[in-house]
């Protein structure tokens, strides 16, 4: 009888059963969850009443006791639908196409979802035919099955689509009012049929309503000035559909939460303990102590101690906190704002460890050899006062002997032993060779009107290096001491690369004539090999971008499968509670194992480890992608000003239909058309990433640096334009000629390159 419970074979039974335990007949609440959740049908009350033998009059109290179980929130059902575990997946439901991938998966999402604590779930389509095939924006009546790791849904029946939302500038042409969409592979504009008392210039929400190709836009909601620089965080926010204002309940909760007695704690107030961070960091979840350790058996050796807030004191399992923190997975950090975790009361302040403010926080004790391992480690919950906060920049000025920098008695007791440990922690991480790539991050500085004033490199100093070495020994430890407890572990994944994408990178690396062993064991040294041969070659930030490209993207999740690009076989995220739920999951963890007090993982989430891993994951991507459009916008926004001039730029992409490439030092993807070229045929080399020249044999190849003009900068959109610096091919330009034919050619068919097709553009 798999997938069928006692009470769906035997209805008599069941009903007797229940009986004895509700004198009125009905089933309790608990039978009528399990019912629902085990039940290989839609179960309505029908179902319900004929699986517990309910007749007549019981008939009645059982549609009242259904009816409360709603208003509790332990059900939900559309009129005349089955029911579901409130924030579950009901057996029929209508579903929204999201995406169709490469391969020709389609997936969906619930049209209508309940939960507060986790985003809808994502279901693989299983199409039975590919007539009147599915796409993106469809509405399907499905049938949903639980498979293993994830959700199918088998098809019933086309709807009608629904309304599909857009965001857009409205402006006005001709005596009508028009739509231009925010997304850069949007060309149209879309003709208004209501603004919604919106005027031209404004940005705002709009529907998508009507069938191709008569398809109208009607305004929703007025968002604003798009022009303004706080605009383009805010138009991440609503394009990612990010969580941003908090609930009243939870605000609640946490000013509640906040006034809470620490309770007793192991008392590390005595020891210089410090937290270095960005200068204008917004939370502080670390601190660092060490010192030199006295211990004879670790001659050489050090004691030092990672301290985290200790946010799993305060926001507890199953609270409205902990629902709208699991909905949002992390903070979400912009130029100009941070869309936070959790409340302000509770990030910035009561978790968040200020200087001379006594906190409460979850200690990693660790003991480190002279050659940088760690031999041994404990946790704690402890309470701390930080001596400083301290700003990356001035703890380097520090060590490196600005006597003005931080206070004399703070870099004796604190910052020296914190270097001389970090030596030997750096010791270990060189012996390991974790993945080195020296990709610079972009930095947008503001003025106090929010607008920009540079955007440049953000420069990389050992205090940097130091404090991010410290954070990756506590999350060493904190895996292996939940693996040592056998306790459930939220490991940070990182696997090896595919051996597609390192065929792909071996084609590419051939043509720079760098050789690149496919049949050898890949560790991440493997690629420091080849970058160490590359050298100082120009080509050497383009080879470690391929490089990077050719990495996988790091996810959470219960199997350990390593973590490769930092070479480590057991790795969890433990140092970010305020910001990371992943993080949070694991201080829970270690709470229940070591037995530490209130705020232990439930059962409820140590028995669905995988799924929290794959939602938090995919919040993470969400998060990832809302930064990078918006650091965008602000390039853009920057650079509007500098339209017309001729810059310094780097290949960054080549596709059959044109170039992408970027400003030096500063960033922002623009693209130069294949049609912009000039009247020579483009063949595209795949392998070798260029257009080359048919007549010529001229070559715009990824990496390459050749000085463009900037033709358009779309703050809104963040896309960029650029053309060659004579308005057509590189003649006469030695500076974009590359000489000899490319080793694998692919010949374009069909039009000439300045009325060539449009294709997809670079990945990003």
């Amino acid at each position: 009888m798999c997938g069928v419970t006692r009470m769906q074979a035997f209805p008599i039974l069941g009903a007797i059963m229940t009986r004895k335990e509700q004198p009125a007949g009905l089933p309790t609440r608990q039978q009528i969850l399990d019912f629902i959740a085990d039940s290989d049908q839609p179960a309505g009350k029908r179902e319900i009443a004929r699986a517990f033998g309910i007749r007549g009059q019981e008939k009645i109290a059982l549609k009242k006791l259904l009816r409360d179980m709603g208003d509790e929130g332990l059900i939900d059902s559309a009129p005349g639908r089955a029911f579901h575990k409130m924030g579950g997946l009901p057996k029929v439901t209508v579903l929204r196409i999201i995406d169709v991938d490469d391969g020709g998966n389609v997936w969906a999402e619930p049209e209508r979802w309940e939960a507060e604590d986790s985003p809808p779930p994502r279901l693989r389509v299983r199409e039975r035919s590919k007539k009147g095939a599915l796409g993106v924006g469809d509405r399907i009546l499905s049938r949903t099955e639980e498979a293993g790791k994830g959700w199918i849904a088998h098809p019933m029946k086309k709807l009608q689509r629904g309304a599909e939302p857009l965001m857009g500038v409205l402006h006005e042409e001709g005596g009508k009012f028009w739509l231009k969409g925010l997304e850069k592979k949007e060309k149209r504009d879309f003709p208004v049929s209501d603004t919604g008392g919106a005027e031209a210039g404004d940005l705002v929400m709009a529907e998508k309503t009507g069938r191709p190709p008569r398809i109208t836009a009607k305004v929703v909601q007025r968002l604003g000035d798009p022009f303004e620089a706080k605009s383009f965080s805010l138009i991440a926010i609503h394009k990612h559909e990010i969580p941003h204002v908090f609930p009243e309940a939870v605000l609640e909760e946490a000013e509640r939460v906040s006034k809470q007695k620490l309770g007793e704690r192991e008392d590390l107030r005595h020891l210089p303990i410090v937290a270095i961070d960005p200068a204008d960091a917004r939370d502080h979840d670390d601190a660092v102590w060490a010192a030199p350790d006295d211990d004879p058996k670790n001659s050489g050796g050090w004691k030092a101690i990672v301290a985290i807030a200790d946010v799993s004191f305060y926001v507890r399992p199953g609270s409205a906190l902990d629902r709208e923190a699991r909905r949002r997975g992390n903070s979400v950090y912009f130029p100009d704002r941070v869309v936070p975790m959790l409340p302000e009361t509770l990030s910035t302040d009561i978790c968040s460890l200020k200087q001379e403010e006594d906190r409460a926080a979850m200690a990693c004790h660790l003991t480190i050899g002279k050659d940088g391992a760690i031999r041994d480690w404990r946790f704690s919950r402890a309470v701390v006062r930080i001596a400083a906060n301290i700003a990356y920049e001035d703890a380097q000025a520090a060590i490196d002997g600005d006597q003005d920098a931080v206070p004399r008695d703070l870099v004796e007791t604190a910052l020296n032993p914190l270097w001389g440990c970090w030596k030997a922690l750096y010791k270990a991480r060189e012996s390991r060779e974790p993945l080195d790539l020296d990709i610079p991050e972009r930095r947008i500085v503001l003025d106090e009107k929010g607008r920009i004033t540079s955007v440049a490199p953000r420069e990389r100093l050992d205090a940097h290096k130091l404090i991010e070495d410290y954070m990756i020994a506590a999350n060493v430890a904190a895996a292996r001491a939940l693996e040592a407890k056998k306790a459930p572990v939220m490991y940070r994944i990182h696997e090896t690369p595919s051996r597609e994408k390192l065929v792909a990178l071996k084609e590419y690396l051939k043509t720079f004539d760098v050789e690149f062993a496919l049949g050898q064991v890949i560790r991440p040294a493997t690629f420091n090999r080849v970058l160490d041969r590359v050298g100082d070659a120009d080509f050497r930030p383009q080879v470690m971008e391929q490089v990077l490209r050719s990495q996988t993207q790091a996810y959470y999740g219960p199997a350990n499968h390593g973590h490769f690009g930092l070479g480590l076989g057991s790795y969890a995220h433990f140092t970010s509670p305020i910001r990371r739920y992943a993080d949070l999951i694991v201080h829970r963890s270690l709470v229940g194992a070591y037995d530490l007090g209130p705020g232990a993982l439930s059962a409820e989430d140590a028995g669905n480890m995988e799924r929290v891993g794959e939602t938090i994951s995919g919040l993470e991507r969400r998060a990832m992608e809302a930064e990078r459009d918006t650091i965008d916008r602000y390039v853009a926004a920057y650079l509007s000003e500098h339209v017309g001039q001729v810059m310094e730029t780097r290949i960054t992409g080549v596709q059959s239909f044109g170039f992408f490439a970027t400003v030096d030092g500063i960033g922002g993807d623009g693209l130069v058309p294949a049609r912009d070229l000039g009247s020579e045929y483009f063949r595209y080399d795949e392998a070798g990433r260029r257009l080359v020249g048919e007549d010529s044999g001229e070559a715009f190849s990824l990496g390459q640096r050749l000085p463009l003009r900037l033709v358009e900068a779309n703050p809104v959109s963040g896309a960029l334009r650029f053309e060659l610096p004579d308005g057509k091919g590189s003649a006469g330009n030695s500076a974009l000629r590359h000489k000899g034919k490319p080793k694998r050619q692919i010949k374009r068919r069909g039009r000439p390159a300045n009325i060539r097709h449009q294709g997809k553009g670079k990945k990003r």
